[in-house]
C-alpha cells in the first residue's frame, strides 16, 4: 500500500519549492552615462580622442556645405526650403535619441508657455538663416559663401549694439575694418558673383549673428537656460513645422518630386538621407569640441575652417577664383582673428 502524501511533504520532496535563505541574487548595477562615457573614452588616449572629434568637427562642417552645394547646384535638386527641413527633422529625431538613449546631456524640460514662445522665436530666426544659407549655395560657389559668413563678428556686433546696447572697446571696433574691407575686395573680384545669391548669403549671415544675440537675451535666468544640445531638441521640430508650409506654397509638390525621384534613383535617396545626418553631425561635434577643448578652441577652429572649406571646395568643384579675391578672403579671415583677440583682452580688461 502506497503511503499518502501530504501537501507538505509533497511540497518539500520537490527541490524547486525548497528555498534557501542564505541564496542571494546579485543584479549588476546598469552603469550611468558619465560610467559608460568614461569607459569608452579610457580605451583611447586624451589626445587621439580630442584629434579625432576636431576631425570629425571639420568632416561635419565642411561636408554638409559641399553636399548641400552638389545636391542644389550640380545635382538638380533645386528646393532648399525642403531640404533644410529635412536636415530640421534630423536634427530632432538624432536629438532625442542622443538625448533620451545615448545620455549624452541630461534631459531639460520646458517649465513654461513664456519658455516656449522664446525658443519658437530663436527657431523662426534659425529658420531664416538656414535657409538663406543653402539658398545662397545654389547660386555662389561655396568659397565666396564662406568669405561672406566670415563676417559674423561684424554683424554681431551690430545687432549688440542696436538690440542690447553693449558697446564694445575702440579696438574691437577697428578691428572689425579688415573684416568689412575684405568682403567688400573679395565681392568685386568674384567671377561667379550673383546679386540674389550675395543677399541671401548677407541676410543667413546676419540671422546667424541674430540668434546668438537674441538667445543670450531671452535664455538667460536660471530656469530657462537650456544646453545646446536641448535648445536644439527643442528648435528643430519648431523649425521643422515652420518650413512646412513655405516649402508646399513656395516649391509646390517638392513631396511628389521628391519620392518620383527617389524611386528611380537611390542615389539621391543616400545623398538626402547623409546630408541630413551630416548637418546634425555639426550640432554634436560643436558639443564635443567645446566640452574635450574649450570654447575658444572652437572660435579658432571656427576662423580656420572657412579657409579649409573654401580650397577643398574650389579644389572639388574647380570654380574660378582670382588673386584679389584670395586676398580679400585672407583680409577677412584676418580681421576676425584680430577681432577675436581685441575681444578676448577687453574681457579681461573688464575682469
Amino acid at each position: 500500500m502506497v503511503e499518502a502524501q501530504s501537501w507538505t511533504t509533497r511540497r518539500g520532496s520537490n527541490p524547486r519549492f525548497e528555498s534557501n535563505n542564505d541564496q542571494v541574487l546579485d543584479i549588476p548595477v546598469t552603469p550611468t552615462a558619465e560610467i559608460r562615457q568614461q569607459h569608452y573614452s579610457s580605451l583611447f588616449s586624451p589626445n587621439i580622442l580630442t584629434a579625432a572629434i576636431i576631425a570629425s568637427w571639420y568632416f561635419s562642417n565642411i561636408g554638409v556645405l559641399l553636399l548641400n552645394k552638389y545636391l542644389l547646384s550640380f545635382y538638380g535638386y533645386r528646393y532648399p526650403i525642403f531640404l533644410t527641413m529635412l536636415h530640421m527633422l534630423s536634427c530632432a529625431a538624432y536629438s532625442l535619441f542622443a538625448i533620451k538613449w545615448l545620455e549624452i546631456v541630461p534631459f531639460q524640460q520646458i517649465h513654461s508657455r513664456r519658455q516656449v514662445f522664446k525658443i519658437l522665436a530663436l527657431s523662426v530666426i534659425f529658420c531664416f538663416s538656414v535657409v538663406c544659407g543653402n539658398t545662397s549655395l545654389r547660386y555662389l560657389p561655396v568659397s565666396f559663401n564662406q568669405a561672406i559668413g566670415a563676417t559674423t563678428p561684424f554683424f554681431t556686433a551690430i545687432f549688440a549694439f542696436v538690440i542690447t546696447c553693449k558697446k564694445e572697446s575702440a579696438e574691437v571696433y577697428l578691428a572689425l575694418v579688415p573684416v568689412v574691407l575684405g568682403i567688400v575686395l573679395a565681392s568685386n573680384s568674384e567671377p561667379l558673383f550673383h546679386l540674389f545669391g550675395f543677399l541671401v548669403c548677407v541676410g543667413s549671415t546676419a540671422g546667424r549673428a541674430l540668434k546668438s544675440v537674441v538667445q543670450g537675451l531671452l535664455l538667460t535666468s536660471e530656469g530657462e537656460k537650456l544646453h545646446s544640445m536641448n535648445l536644439l531638441l527643442y528648435m528643430a521640430p519648431m523649425a521643422a513645422m515652420i518650413l512646412l508650409p513655405f516649402t508646399l506654397y513656395i516649391e509646390g509638390n517638392v513631396f511628389a518630386v521628391t519620392l518620383e525621384k527617389g524611386r528611380g534613383d537611390g542615389f539621391m535617396v543616400f545623398l538626402l538621407i547623409g546630408n541630413a545626418t551630416v548637418a546634425y553631425l555639426v550640432n554634436l561635434t560643436n558639443f564635443l569640441v567645446t566640452k574635450h577643448t574649450s570654447a575658444l578652441t572652437l572660435q579658432v577652429l571656427g576662423n580656420a575652417k572657412a579657409a579649409v572649406a573654401a580650397v577643398v571646395s574650389v579644389l572639388i568643384f574647380r570654380n574660378p577664383v582670382t588673386v584679389m579675391g584670395m586676398m580679400g578672403f585672407g583680409i577677412t579671415i584676418m580681421g576676425v582673428v584680430i577681432y577675436s583677440e581685441a575681444k578676448k583682452r577687453s574681457k579681461v580688461t573688464a575682469h
